[in-house]
């Protein structure tokens, strides 16, 4: 089994230097692998594809990951690797020009990161995607196993993408890795962050409604 954590930071976590999770190393390693077109086009070859034909991926990969992983851990680690690869062209402009803001300096604070559902109510709040859609995703999404939501995610993710709306792989890395064991508490999690996202300008214009 994979040493990467199920969750991500918990909301609300005071700003600071942060440790760097396994799910945000592998992240950063992708990255700096794409920085090669060659290699960039290679993992992108698995981009909605099982790990048993992600040939292309074993030799970048393999090297990176534990010895011993439990299936979703891998398919998930595969899954993302491909997904970072196959960023459409701004997403990968924005990578590059954040990571040269924080090059050298201290990890950024994690005090909350986003998951599946904030950056689909992200969307929504940005008029990308209609709330009838994204609702419906997520709690069909819910009901699903990963092998499900596997297919879903490269076209989910570059509609996301295109329009500047932010993913968060690391975040994304840990639940999928969970998802067939605890997916319950990880689905849960993206709708109530998703109406959290949804609201937060009325509640912003409105707090004393929250204590009532």
């Amino acid at each position: 089994m994979t040493s990467t954590p199920a969750t991500a930071p918990p909301v609300g976590k005071a700003p600071g230097k942060a440790e760097q999770r396994p799910s945000e190393d592998f992240v950063a390693r992708v990255l700096d692998l794409c920085q090669s077109k060659r290699v960039q086009a290679e993992l992108g070859s698995g981009l909605g594809r099982p790990v048993e034909r992600c040939n292309a991926l074993h030799r970048y990969l393999v090297p990176r990951l534990p010895e011993r992983m439990h299936p979703d851990a891998k398919r998930a680690h595969y899954a993302i690797a491909a997904l970072i690869a196959a960023r459409p062209r701004a997403a990968r402009e924005a990578d590059a020009a954040a990571a040269a803001e924080t090059d050298g300096g201290e990890a950024a604070a994690d005090w909350w990161r986003p998951n599946l559902g904030a950056s689909l109510a992200m969307a929504v709040n940005k008029k990308i995607i209609k709330p009838d859609s994204a609702e419906g995703d997520l709690h069909l999404m819910a009901r699903q196993s990963s092998d499900a939501i596997h297919p879903r995610l490269p076209a989910l993710t570059g509609q996301l993408l295109r329009q500047g709306v932010p993913v968060d792989w690391a975040v994304l890395l840990e639940d999928l890795t969970w998802w067939n064991r605890d997916r319950d508490r990880i689905a849960t999690r993206w709708l109530e962050t998703y109406f959290r996202v949804r609201t937060l300008q009325d509640r912003r214009a409105n707090p004393n409604e929250e204590n009532e």
